[in-house]
């Protein structure tokens, strides 16, 4: 299961991204993503530029709500080269901009407000799973622990029996090595953690953002292996 560093904090790009960025490379992560909010376009070209230069892979999470403000952020993914773009719920407009979905993961369920909160059943993000898949997406971003209708975990499992061999990420509110094992039990792939790991939340007693992406790389370390 791959950790995603997240260069983010509610929801929007930390304002010394580049930088930790770099540190983040040096100790050997190699998925970072940050969003479409809170950063110029020099900075987010600049960050895609210098993960690819350190052999990693860009993740662009789309957080804009509405229709056409999604469809700029689409937009904006394109242009800046990023090797994977999550969320959105409007697949027809991600088709048009992005053509090739299979670096697309959308948001199954209803997202709502800012930070963003999920909506629906587990029968909803399995619908929607399943119709990111048949229009060719590499998977979804599931915002399972942002869940306010249904059980985080059922909706992780949800969505991985639809995906049918696509890649699970979970997004949003990963904050402990109890959901990290959780996660990794119920089959996930991936997981992002941004804000829980810049405000210190995820592993108290370490003061800095070294030791706390260290409990997180021990928490995947030892996560289980096989899906339950």
């Amino acid at each position: 299961m791959n950790f995603i560093l997240m260069l983010t904090r509610d929801d929007r790009t930390i304002d010394d991204a580049e930088a930790v960025a770099a540190t983040a490379l040096d100790l050997g992560i190699r998925h970072i993503g940050f969003k479409d909010i809170g950063a110029s376009i020099a900075t987010m070209r600049t960050l895609v530029g210098k993960i690819r230069d350190g052999g990693g892979t860009s993740y662009f999470e789309v957080v804009s709500t509405t229709s056409d403000a999604v469809t700029r952020s689409l937009e904006t993914g394109v242009a800046l080269g990023a090797d994977r773009i999550l969320g959105g719920t409007d697949l027809a407009a991600a088709a048009r901009v992005l053509g090739d979905l299979a670096g697309y993961f959308p948001f199954p369920g209803r997202p709502v407000d800012h930070p963003t909160r999920l909506g629906g059943s587990p029968e909803l993000v399995a619908e929607h799973t399943r119709s990111a898949r048949e229009l060719g997406c590499g998977g979804v971003d599931l915002l399972a622990y942002r869940a306010i209708d249904a059980d985080p975990l059922e909706l992780v499992r949800a969505a991985r029996h639809a995906l049918a061999g696509g890649l699970l990420i979970v997004a949003g509110s990963v904050n402990s090595l109890r959901r990290i094992h959780a996660l990794a039990a119920a089959g996930v792939d991936a997981f992002t953690i941004g804000s829980a790991i810049f405000d210190g939340s995820f592993s108290p007693a370490k003061h800095d953002f070294r030791g706390q992406v260290l409990e997180v790389l021990e928490a995947c370390a030892n996560a289980p292996r096989v899906a339950a």
